[in-house]
């Protein structure tokens, strides 16, 4: 394999479009096998293509943070009880009386079998798409990401991008004094050692925060060029009416009325939200030093992504029973075979994303 500091990186947004692929694909199912094997396939694709970067590091804490997503949703079902009727009664909590405002809601009680299970598929559902979005943070430069940002972006996309590097560069301050207290002999886990390894790393984010306010003042960031006031209006008009007509496409694709309306109002929105955008474009000019391009091995990696979720989706609305399995009656879940099949197609990174040598 070759050294993961000379790999030659893909665009960073066909590695967002492979993640939010394989989330949308796990908000389409509760099936805990597809579940797990979303999440098998893209930790897989990080371990094989994530460059030995600072950001690379953030996998581990989204898979720390989908766990306590899991810990915390069956806490809640323990201490306040499941709306899933259940016959398998695993204990039974003393439950403390509440007032008549509180009707509803319990605390304590039976504590039942079918609703932990689903209380697990449905917090199993939001911890993949938390692992799904670590996978595109580990995999693609946010730096990078900013630079394929229209012009009239880039003020979104700077604040979003220094918020996105914000837990990595967290992340990688604290291991790397972790290590140093290691080699003086000196404790680095417990409560002391994390108060005296917590001020350090503050005051690294404060000077990496000083740091870069400096370079984005010395770049001119917040720069403008003038720009005819026909040209802002038309601007202003193209983008919201884009939004609006996204936001219109969108609820006549959920709805069955609107199947007729919905993709051409989409579409027409898309349009003319693109077309806003190029010309905000104007107001805020930008240059690119070496662009990313879309090579066909990036282009290869979106697509298996847009795959992953296009027929996830599609199997949800032909088998709708195999992909949100029940609970009442209690019963073993099955894993469908051609979802499960489709979810493989993630893999596809794995083998593509590196030039043949």
């Amino acid at each position: 394999m070759a050294d993961r500091r000379s790999r030659p990186q893909l665009h960073p947004a066909a590695w967002w479009l492979w993640a939010l692929g394989l989330g949308t694909a796990a908000t389409r199912t509760s099936n805990p096998l597809l579940l797990g094997l979303l999440l098998a396939v893209s930790a897989y694709v990080v371990a094989v293509c994530r460059p030995d970067t600072p950001w690379a590091r953030s996998y581990a804490a989204f898979l720390r943070l989908a766990l306590a997503v899991l810990v915390v949703r069956i806490v809640f079902v323990v201490v306040l009880g499941s709306p899933i009727p259940g016959t398998h009664v695993l204990v039974t909590l003393p439950e403390v009386p509440l007032p008549h405002w509180a009707q509803g809601i319990r605390l304590g009680g039976a504590v039942t079998a079918e609703g932990l299970l689903f209380a697990l598929y449905d917090a199993l559902r939001l911890a993949t798409l938390l692992v799904c979005v670590g996978a595109a943070n580990a995999l693609a430069s946010p730096s990078r990401l900013l630079k394929t940002l229209p012009g009239a972006l880039y003020e979104t996309g700077v604040a979003v991008v220094v918020a996105m590097t914000f837990a990595p560069n967290l992340i990688a301050d604290v291991h790397r004094l972790r290590a140093a207290r290691r080699l003086r002999g000196r404790p680095d886990r417990g409560v002391r050692g994390l108060l005296q390894v917590g001020l350090p790393v503050l005051e690294g984010a404060l000077e990496r925060s000083v740091a870069l306010a400096a370079a984005m003042d010395a770049r001119g960031y917040g720069r403008t060029a003038d720009v005819p006031a026909p040209v802002r209006r038309t601007t202003a008009a193209l983008t919201l009416g884009g939004l609006l007509g996204v936001c219109a496409g969108t609820y006549g694709l959920l709805t069955a009325a609107g199947g007729a309306y919905g993709l051409p109002v989409l579409l027409t929105g898309v349009v003319a939200a693109l077309a806003g955008l190029r010309l905000g474009g104007r107001r805020s000019p930008r240059t690119r030093y070496r662009p990313d391009r879309w090579t066909p091995r990036a282009c290869l990696v979106a697509a298996s992504g847009v795959t992953v979720a296009a027929l996830l989706v599609a199997a949800a609305s032909a088998d709708p029973a195999a992909l949100h399995p029940g609970v009442v009656p209690l019963t073993a879940p099955a894993l469908p075979l051609w979802p499960a099949a489709a979810v493989l197609i993630g893999l596809l990174p794995a083998f593509v994303s590196e030039e043949p040598s």
